[in-house]
């Protein structure tokens, strides 16, 4: 199935703008960049919001405007809104059990204690929804997570992030498209 819409999980705020948790938005933000999509502001849907266009697909590109354990608001209100399932969201976070930079597609399963996860699996009904999971690496200690993923990475993370990321937008074309084993293949040469 093709993509409709795709959701880069953070949390709002000038302080959490350059955190590990908010590397979904990173990803998205970069998206929208190459491609000139503007974001704009959507109270009601608990979002910012924009459309995009590539090779003849059409998509949408949201930020949640939630904290990220409320998340599935936002996703919810966007998909019921556009009608959209939710075999056709692709949810963009960070990822913990990778090492920072390493970026992985998947398809449904459980949140995996990710708290945006498991706010948007009950309030879509369903956690047969896409995912886009970027390594952001762990503190080794579980007791330490919460503050770990609400700090800001090394410069030397930062920089291998990015550089993922921006080779991962290579991929759009493919996922847009639902080829989801193109774009597993792409990625995992990346």
């Amino acid at each position: 199935m093709p993509i409709q819409l795709i959701v880069g999980l953070a949390n709002p705020g000038k302080e959490y703008a350059a955190t590990r948790h908010n590397v979904g938005a990173w990803w998205l933000q970069a998206l929208c960049d190459q491609n000139h999509i503007n974001l704009q502001v959507q109270s009601k849907l608990q979002t910012v919001l924009g459309q995009g266009s590539l090779q003849q697909a059409k998509f949408r590109c949201a930020i949640p405007t939630t904290f990220m354990n409320h998340s599935g608001q936002a996703v919810a209100k966007i998909a019921q809104y556009f009608d959209i399932p939710a075999e056709e969201i692709l949810v963009v976070h960070d990822e913990l059990d990778f090492a920072p930079g390493v970026i992985r597609l998947k398809f449904a399963g459980g949140h995996g204690g990710h708290n945006g996860l498991r706010d948007i699996i009950p309030q879509l009904g369903s956690e047969k929804f896409h995912r886009l999971r970027i390594g952001i690496g762990h503190p080794g200690n579980k007791d330490l997570v919460a503050d770990y993923v609400l700090g800001n990475p090394s410069k030397h993370d930062q920089k291998i992030i990015e550089t993922a990321i921006q080779d991962s937008l290579n991929l759009l074309p493919a996922i847009l498209a639902g080829d989801w084993q193109t774009a597993m293949n792409q990625l995992h040469q990346v």
